[in-house]
């Protein structure tokens, strides 16, 4: 035992580390990566508020320019005679922006319930299915609800059905919640994802009111028109992916107000010792069901934006694909940090789809003939199969997320400590 009370297993363990990382005399790689970090969040932290918010400002108004074509064309580096887009070039870009905005708004209300209450929850997309289809039966003409048995007048504006279908997935958040919060890790997860399962089958096979795979069409889009009286959300992305941006500015807001609070500080108490929190006279169950309830609002409002742009809902999108997406855009992020929840869903979205550009920039073949047989080997085939592996890679390398918030990568580190002395 060392004066600091490290076991001479840690100093061995340090000391090889030392040794490959200081070959020579010269600090390896990792530790000039983490230094220059370092000295970033340093200057970072010694700006002056006035600086942060001019920084901010700047980045947003870049974010809302980013879908015009006149301005994303000259993203992208010039590499010999090749030109390396950071756009996509297969898929409209603009399209591809709103597509992320609403997987970033179910990652930040799954950031909630995993990285800030620390419960596991794998059916998230089941709260976005309930605020599409509340949306969907009340502003569609062709709703059951209008055409069969007259519960409503007339199709609802789309504005008057949002507030109604954030709460309605709020509420299946609180019954959820109220009787299977108590379980905790894999069983609580188990449950998360029999509740989505089950919203998807029922709106698959029953017809009474969901419609089965024919679905609903003809869902409202948002209200606004141009001076000559054309729709403004209508084919354009555009319109979509400002008004998703503005939602996000405002739920980063909210949240990051909710997170310092009273309400934050307790999710963080329960995430980190859920029965020392209870010891300390913590309400663990109240606040984790608050946790799940807004998890579940911020679920609801992103499917509420969807159903308004692409104005057709059935049970073919909710399928368990999509909320492990958002679990892993979580995850790759950094659990527990704003930030991250907002580039994790950002990358699960744009890597995927800019890898179709791959193809046609550097030249690679579309397919390959072997033994008379040929094999579709275009990037466009097998961009999920690149994703995947840089997804396995860095969760390996970087366990803790891209962007991960102080503690948790702190609380990673401990563990890793703790390990290393058990060997």
């Amino acid at each position: 035992m060392s004066e600091r009370g490290e076991t001479l297993v840690e100093l061995n363990k340090k000391d090889k580390r030392g040794a490959a990382r200081h070959t020579d005399g010269k600090p390896g790689l990792r530790d000039r990566f983490r230094s220059g970090r370092g000295a970033i969040g340093r200057r970072w932290d010694s700006l002056p508020r006035p600086g942060r918010w001019g920084f901010g400002v700047f980045g947003v108004v870049l974010l809302y320019l980013l879908p015009n074509k006149w301005f994303y064309e000259y993203l992208g580096i010039p590499l010999g005679s090749l030109y390396i887009p950071f756009y996509t070039t297969k898929n409209d870009f603009a399209s591809v922006l709103f597509y992320s905005t609403w997987i970033v708004l179910l990652a930040l209300g799954l950031n909630i319930v995993v990285g800030y209450a620390g419960l596991l929850d794998l059916g998230f997309f089941g709260f976005f299915a309930v605020g599409a289809y509340v949306v969907a039966l009340l502003t569609s003409p062709e709703s059951k609800l209008l055409t069969e048995y007259n519960w409503l007048k007339s199709p609802w504006p789309w504005l008057v059905a949002v507030p109604i279908a954030v709460a309605m997935a709020m509420l299946s958040g609180v019954l959820l919640g109220w009787p299977t919060l108590r379980l905790r890790g894999d069983y609580l997860a188990i449950v998360t994802l029999g509740f989505a399962e089950m919203i998807r089958i029922v709106a698959k096979q029953q017809d009474w009111i969901l419609n089965g795979d024919r679905g609903i069409p003809g869902v409202a889009h948002p209200p606004g028109s141009y001076s000559d009286g054309k729709a403004i959300f209508l084919f354009d992305p555009r319109p979509y992916y400002w008004l998703a941006l503005t939602v996000i500015i405002m739920l980063v807001f909210l949240i990051r107000n909710l997170v310092r609070s009273r309400v934050g500080r307790a999710w963080v108490a329960i995430r980190e010792d859920e029965d020392a929190a209870e010891l300390m006279g913590v309400p663990v169950f109240r606040f984790k069901l608050w946790a799940f309830a807004m998890g579940a609002a911020v679920g609801g409002l992103s499917g509420a934006l969807w159903a308004g742009q692409v104005t057709f809902v059935n049970s073919g999108t909710f399928s368990l694909e999509n909320s492990i997406l958002v679990l892993a855009a979580v995850l790759l992020g950094g659990a527990g940090n704003i930030g991250g929840a907002i580039l994790g869903g950002f990358l699960v979205i744009f890597i995927p789809e800019w890898l179709r550009s791959v193809g046609d920039v550097f030249g690679l073949p579309e397919s390959v003939t072997i033994g008379g047989t040929t094999y579709d080997v275009s990037a466009t085939s097998l961009r999920f199969a690149f994703f995947g592996i840089a997804l396995i890679v860095v969760m390996i390398f970087r366990p803790q997320g891209l962007w991960p918030n102080r503690r948790r990568a702190a609380e990673i580190e401990h563990r890793k400590k703790e390990m290393v002395v058990g060997e």
